[in-house]
């Protein structure tokens, strides 16, 4: 017999027993504990049951607005990380805005605002690289859904009172579930951008201050901060 048909009878016989293991029916009986250690000794320890019977798990959308205790959406019952199921949910329309500041300080913002630079047009640049982040969140962050956005944009504004740049983006989309996550990925990305833009005039640039200014759109409604 070829290695291949061992595994597969090994793996038939596996399947076997995880779901057909003996039950002592809350009752102590010795030679049926005794057997399924001399079984899982040979197939290893039986699996957790949601492993076994894995079904999506539809969670209610947490509305700020209401009574609800929050809780975390991406965590099962036994503590396993999880994609939310969005199946059940109805197409809205989303829209989240985010923002982000980016602290050039005295030296460098001059040679940012005259476009000096050596890579180039710092803030055109980083314009592109939001809009390219916003589209690419669900590869950056694990549990975020594909989203099939409708708007990108991303603004970048020079402020000569701190030396900084503020960058602010809007993420729309008609859908099941929001576009949070994508307006944070924009602006992060952008911000991101600005400091390898400039990093060789300085090192001290610090990227902060990323938030959610406002979303809209699903069951939770309208947000604003400070609202």
């Amino acid at each position: 017999m070829s290695i291949y048909g061992t595994l597969y009878r090994k793996r038939i016989a596996a399947s076997w027993f995880f779901q057909r293991r003996f039950s002592n029916s809350g009752v102590n009986y010795p030679a049926i504990d005794e057997l399924n250690k001399e079984l899982e000794s040979i197939f290893g320890e039986r699996p957790p049951s949601s492993s076994l019977n894995s079904t999506p798990t539809i969670e209610p959308e947490y509305n700020p607005n209401s009574d609800q205790k929050p809780k975390l959406t991406h965590v099962d019952s036994t503590g396993q990380a999880k994609m939310v199921d969005i199946s059940h949910k109805g197409d809205t329309k989303r829209v989240a805005i985010a923002t982000c500041r980016v602290l050039l300080g005295p030296k460098v913002f001059p040679l940012v605002a005259s476009n000096q630079i050596a890579k180039g047009d710092v803030l055109n640049v980083a314009k592109l690289a939001g809009i390219m982040g916003a589209k690419n969140t669900c590869s950056l962050i694990p549990l975020c859904h594909n989203i099939m956005l409708s708007n990108v944009r991303v603004d970048l504004k020079l402020n000569d009172k701190d030396y900084s740049v503020e960058i602010e983006g809007e993420v729309g989309t008609t859908g099941q579930t929001g576009v949070e996550m994508e307006a944070l990925t924009a602006v992060s990305v952008a911000g991101l951008t600005v400091y390898d833009m400039c990093k060789a005039a300085s090192k001290d640039i610090c990227v902060t201050d990323i938030c959610l200014q406002q979303k809209s759109g699903g069951k939770s409604g309208s947000w604003s901060r400070g609202k």
